[in-house]
């Protein structure tokens, strides 16, 4: 059972929120959190897990064409908001092992594909039936990797998060007469090791500092969702507090 966390921030309608990568990590407390919030969560992942507290899409984005593909067959003819938690790595990513050169081509092909195409084609699909809301919501995880001058060296990784800024920008001045509000959450290290039932406390005091606990990203996913149909957050950068570079 999860812990009381508070409700929601100010008043905050019901919704029916796809999030696309949430069988584990910050996905999964999105799961829990929002679903303990009262709202219609739908999950999609490549996995599907063991316990399903709401309603699972399978869906592998290594495959955009096919992901998307799921994602029709399966998506309820309206929502009002879509969280993009999807995103993927080099294995060597964020250690000292990291070496640009040392990528196959294959694997940043792939990395590619999924972090970028794989949005892009997903959410073409989905606008129809966010454009059923009177406030429809894109949310896309970003990463502080996709800011100027971040500090990281992941190329791939990074110039793909990049993008990720790019195609919420361009979504925002496209519907702009639809009033569809796309918000970037530019995240730091997070730690994934404690979902929401750990007590928050305890999930901050891991890593001293240097990870952010979920509980966080989860309750600034609901200051979003309950703001009105006249403003929107364009971006949220939300490093670690003992973050060097920020």
């Amino acid at each position: 059972m999860l812990p009381c966390l508070g409700p929601p921030i100010g008043h905050t309608e019901l919704m029916r929120i796809l999030i696309v990568g949430a069988s584990a990590g910050l996905g999964r407390a999105f799961i829990d959190g929002l679903h303990a919030d009262g709202h219609e969560v739908i999950g999609v992942s490549r996995r599907v897990p063991a316990e399903l507290p709401v309603p699972w899409i399978s869906a592998d984005f290594s495959d955009p064409v096919a992901g998307t593909a799921a994602l029709r067959a399966h998506v309820p003819e309206s929502l009002d908001v879509v969280i993009w938690n999807l995103g993927v790595w080099e294995p060597t990513a964020f250690t000292a092992d990291y070496d640009f050169a040392a990528q196959s081509d294959a694997l940043t092909e792939s990395l590619v594909s999924t972090n970028v195409t794989g949005p892009l084609l997903a959410l073409r699909m989905l606008l129809p039936r966010l454009f059923r809301s009177s406030a429809p919501k894109v949310i896309l995880t970003g990463s502080t990797s996709a800011l100027a001058r971040s500090g990281r060296p992941e190329v791939a990784f990074g110039a793909t998060k990049m993008a990720l800024n790019g195609i919420a920008d361009a979504l925002r001045e496209q519907y702009r007469d639809q009033r569809l509000a796309v918000t970037v959450l530019q995240l730091g290290d997070l730690n994934t090791d404690d979902a929401l039932d750990v007590p928050r406390e305890h999930a901050a005091g891991n890593g001293d500092g240097a990870l952010i606990p979920v509980h966080d990203v989860v309750d600034t996913v609901r200051f979003v969702l309950a703001l009105s149909g006249a403003s929107f957050v364009r971006e949220i950068v939300m490093p670690a507090i003992a973050d060097e570079r920020f």
